[in-house]
């Protein structure tokens, strides 16, 4: 069940910016000085906060401490949305793409999954964010999880989608990977019920249907967008997409502004679950900055996501919307993902 708003945990100040100041010093890479300016304290005092989360164990791999407006901001979005979770990976002053951060915190939340160990089948999607959190991984055996693409990773020309992190996770996990080697958009909705029933990609498919976590981004859509960048579909779809009110995808699905799930002929092509499979799934998305607020705050509104991780700027910005109530299913929350 949810915590109750009055059982939330309180957050000590002086601890928030001993946080956040080892994460722009240890994570960011800024010099203590570098680090006293952007929190506007004396050079003395950026010295012996990062002293004081070294002292009490915030670092390790990843910089782990509550930082309190993260805190507040994923109190929030919790709520606002219906989500079980969310993580906000702290502000490291990035331009408009903030890939560093969410690494950061999509490494760290991957890698607590793979050591608590309750997930032995994990669904991935595919894109930069993605492709971003696995290169921040360390080496973190998971010999008895299994990765399963949740969608195809071929472009229209049949080239390999450089964003394609299933690979990559078997190289830093060592656990077995299962790729679908199809398009991400079957030329048709006949082209692609004869794909999915192909020997071995049946079975792919049918593995994904058994996975207890699903780990996605989720992407805009516009002219100059990941999906046409890509190759994976054309500029004339994205006119008729923009045409019937989408702004977001999610494995291949399309969302309106206000949450709906919209019913196109690209989604009836694409090669992934259908979503009535997909809301019956652990969905955890990853993704951040000002060109997402939008497809963000429709994916949200959709009711069909489990958790959020997103960059602490994106945050704020959601965070100013009115509270929306979801439109996809009721679910109970837990904080077992944090």
């Amino acid at each position: 069940m949810a915590t109750p708003p009055d059982r939330l945990p309180t957050i000590d100040g002086e601890a928030s910016l001993a946080t956040r100041a080892a994460w722009l010093y240890f994570a960011a890479g800024l010099t203590q000085s570098e680090v006293a300016d952007r929190l506007n304290i004396q050079s003395t005092k950026a010295h012996r906060l990062i002293a004081r989360a070294s002292r009490e164990g915030m670092i390790r791999v990843f910089v782990e401490g509550p930082v309190a407006e993260c805190v507040a901001l994923e109190n929030d979005l919790t709520q606002r949305f219906g989500l079980s979770f969310c993580r906000v990976a702290p502000d490291l002053g990035e331009s408009d793409l903030p890939f560093k951060a969410l690494a950061l915190e999509g490494a760290s939340f991957l890698r607590q999954i793979l050591e608590r160990g309750d997930d032995k089948v994990i669904g991935v999607g595919h894109g930069r964010t993605l492709a971003a959190v696995v290169e921040q991984m360390p080496q973190t055996p998971a010999r008895d999880a299994q990765f399963v693409s949740l969608l195809g990773g071929l472009t229209r020309k049949f080239a390999a989608n450089p964003f394609d992190v299933i690979h990559r996770l078997a190289e830093r996990t060592g656990a077995e990977a299962y790729l679908l080697p199809v398009p991400v958009f079957a030329n048709s909705v006949a082209d692609r019920a004869v794909l999915m029933q192909q020997f071995g990609i049946a079975d792919v498919f049918a593995l994904a249907r058994k996975a207890s976590l699903l780990f996605v981004g989720i992407g805009q859509v516009s002219h100059d967008g990941f999906l046409v960048a890509s190759g994976m579909i054309k500029p004339d779809e994205v006119a008729e997409l923009k045409r019937v009110g989408a702004c977001a995808d999610l494995l291949g699905h399309f969302f309106s502004a206000d949450g709906k799930v919209l019913d196109t002929d690209l989604s009836a092509r694409a090669t992934s679950m259908s979503m009535a499979d997909l809301r019956k799934h652990r969905i955890v998305a990853i993704a951040g900055g000002p060109a997402k607020v939008t497809a963000l705050r429709g994916v949200l509104r959709s009711g069909v996501l489990h958790g959020l991780i997103i960059d602490e700027a994106t945050a704020k910005a959601l965070a100013t919307d009115k509270p929306e109530t979801t439109s996809g299913k009721t679910r109970s929350k837990t904080r077992k993902d944090k």
